[in-house]
This record gives structure tokens, C-alpha cells and sequence, in this order.
């Protein structure tokens, strides 16, 4: 195992942007910028062994700065929406940011994804970590409270990519926080995730109405055509986009998969690409997992690679969208008692 950094890039108030790359004893790495705790890189093999990036990202600051879909980076405070873009907690009415139509969604225009962390990398045995930490103030993004949060990323020499998320506030908050990677197992630059496929260890999902906001009704996965319950084809499902009203108004799959039984480790999803033999299988303790197909990237990536309509796919382990308005979802409510923790591995194999 290693560590190793580099100088990345300079933001726009002059900032320097360093990227970390921990790489275990096969090869395989996983590289991460202290700008928004983006994951910009991960590289890993194939079944013949043939390393590739299986990771979309962007070669500047720039484009990571509120133009790339917040790709790759640390959500919060509140990942996926929030209805009206304003809740209310104690009696007290908040007001955040609207930047999804009339709702907030994943924080809001200034999130943790534009935020600088501070870094620490730990060497541990078969484990590297580079730990970031952030102090996000009472009022930011207009969230009461002051939150101190700390993400570990860590690899190792089974290719393991670990999250772990740890947050506490000096106020009653809300905390929903994710990553917002973008995974082609194909390799990052193969165009579309079509031919992977995808199954989703989830009993029902979160009905979406107007907005992707969740109706409060838990509809069986096998109910809808956006059904995961057993390996399947991405580009089969996505070829009902226009068929499907639910899909249509996503424009692809945009829908939280509702797994239930928070605080429990589990598998919630495998992702697998036919073409390469790579697998992804997506572990957490967290009760759901929002699956968007990328249908809104239009972007030029690494390498001038164009990221278009369904260039990637996001498997982002979280509570229920919208929980603060439904009552009968798990709680993502933080109180100054409390402590966030909770994680997510995304491990890497083959199968032949």
C-alpha cells in the first residue's frame, strides 16, 4: 500500500487543490481531491487483469465547481431533496437554497462539494486512509447548527473503497450525506453504462411525484419497470424511459430503492460489466440507495472524453429523500447528543 499526492489545481479564490492517490499492492488505486472530498479517479483491473478508470471525473477545478453535477464529491448537509427548499425543526421554520426547480437538493447551491476539506492521510496495515474534515457553520446553506464532520476514505489490497462518515452539531440539524461518484466499469471513457448490469437489494421504492419528491407511499420494486430485484440490463430498463410516466419525468432512473433496516450492514446493490468481468458490489448501513443513470451529463471529462446521456450511473447510499416531511421515514435528524456515523464500501472484483 501507498500514498501518494500531487498538486491538482487552483480554485477560483486561489486555493490550492491537492490530490491524494492510495494504491494497494495489486496496482489498483483510488485517487481523491480535498476539494469537495471528490473521488476523481478509480483504477481498477479487468479480468485479464488490465487496470482502466471505471470513474467519471474532470481534469480541473473548474468544471467540479457547481458545473459537474456535483461528480464524484461529498453530499450535504442533506443529500437528494428536500420539498419547497424549506422544513421545519423545532418549531423554526428554515429557508435553503432552491436549485432543483422549487426544491433544495443535496445542499443546496454552495454544498459540501464546493467546500475545501482539510486532509489527513493514515497508514494502517492492508489499509490506507486520507481522512478529510470540515466545519460547516450554524446557518451554512441555512442549516441551523454548527456541524464538524470528518470522511474517511479508504482502500485496500481487496479493493475496497471505504466511506465513513462521522458528524456532530452544537444544534438540532439535518445530516444526509453521500458520495456522488459516477461508475462505468466498462472504463469511464466507453460511452454508456447501457450493457452493465444491475441488481438492487431493495423491497420497494420511494414513490416519486412531481419534482422526484417522494409521495410517502413505499411501492414494491417489482411494481414498477424500473425493476432491479434480479440482475438486469441497464439499457432494458432505460429503453422504457419514454413508455414509463415515472421514467419519462426523470428522463431515465432518478428513484430511491428502499432497503429499510438502518444501522444494519448489508448489500444493497451489484453492478457488473459482461464486457470487462468487473463487479461492484455496494455494501452499507444505510436504509436506501438513489440509482441515477445520468441522464442530465453533458460534460467533457478527463482526457477531453465527452460524458453524455448515460454516461455513468450513481449508487449513492443514504436515508429516504425528503424524510423531514415524512414522518414514517427514518429520521435524519441530528441532535447535539448524537452522532453521525455511518458508512459505505464499494468493493472491486472479477468474475470470469
Amino acid at each position: 500500500m501507498s500514498i501518494t499526492k500531487r498538486y491538482f489545481d487552483t480554485t477560483k479564490d486561489g486555493k490550492k487543490v491537492t490530490e491524494y492517490t492510495l494504491t494497494n499492492a495489486s496496482g489498483a488505486s483510488v485517487s481523491i481531491i480535498d476539494f469537495g472530498g471528490t473521488v476523481t479517479n478509480i483504477v481498477v483491473p479487468d479480468k485479464d487483469g488490465k487496470l482502466a478508470d471505471v470513474n467519471l471525473g474532470f481534469d480541473n477545478v473548474d468544471t467540479y465547481d457547481n458545473k459537474g453535477g456535483s461528480m464524484g464529491a461529498v453530499i450535504g448537509r442533506v443529500g437528494n431533496r428536500i420539498a419547497g427548499a424549506s422544513f421545519e425543526l423545532d418549531g423554526e421554520t428554515y429557508n435553503l437554497g432552491k436549485n432543483d426547480g422549487e426544491n433544495n437538493l443535496h445542499g443546496g447551491p454552495n454544498g459540501f462539494n464546493v467546500c475545501m476539506f482539510k486532509a489527513k492521510t493514515i497508514k494502517e496495515k492492508g489499509k490506507d486512509t486520507l481522512r478529510l474534515s470540515l466545519t460547516s457553520p450554524d446557518g451554512d446553506q441555512g442549516f441551523p447548527g454548527k456541524l464538524n464532520l470528518v470522511v474517511d476514505y479508504s482502500w485496500n489490497d481487496d479493493c475496497e473503497l471505504g466511506i465513513h462518515y462521522l458528524a456532530l452539531t452544537d444544534k438540532t440539524t439535518l445530516c444526509n450525506l453521500t458520495n456522488h461518484a459516477y461508475f462505468n466499469l466498462d472504463g469511464h471513457d466507453a460511452g454508456d453504462v447501457k450493457d452493465l448490469t444491475l441488481q438492487i437489494f431493495a423491497d420497494s421504492i420511494t414513490e416519486a411525484g412531481p419534482g422526484l419528491i417522494p409521495t410517502g407511499k413505499l411501492v414494491p420494486q417489482t411494481e414498477v419497470v424500473y425493476n432491479f430485484t434480479e440482475d438486469t440490463r441497464l439499457g432494458d430498463v432505460l429503453d422504457k424511459t419514454e413508455s414509463d410516466p415515472d421514467m419519462a419525468a426523470a428522463g431515465g432512473v432518478d428513484f430511491n430503492y428502499a432497503a429499510g433496516r438502518d444501522k444494519e450492514h448489508k448489500l444493497i446493490a451489484t453492478l457488473r460489466s459482461p464486457k470487462t468481468g468487473r463487479r461492484m458490489d455496494v455494501y452499507t448501513d444505510q436504509p436506501g440507495v438513489q440509482c441515477y443513470t445520468g441522464q442530465g451529463l453533458n460534460h467533457t471529462g478527463k482526457g477531453g472524453v465527452h460524458y453524455g446521456k448515460y454516461a455513468g450511473v450513481c449508487l449513492e447510499t443514504q436515508h429516504y429523500p425528503d424524510a423531514i416531511h415524512q414522518p414514517h421515514f427514518e429520521s435524519y435528524v441530528l441532535r447535539p447528543q448524537d452522532t453521525y456515523d455511518t458508512y459505505t464500501i464499494y468493493k472491486f472484483s472479477v468474475e470470469a
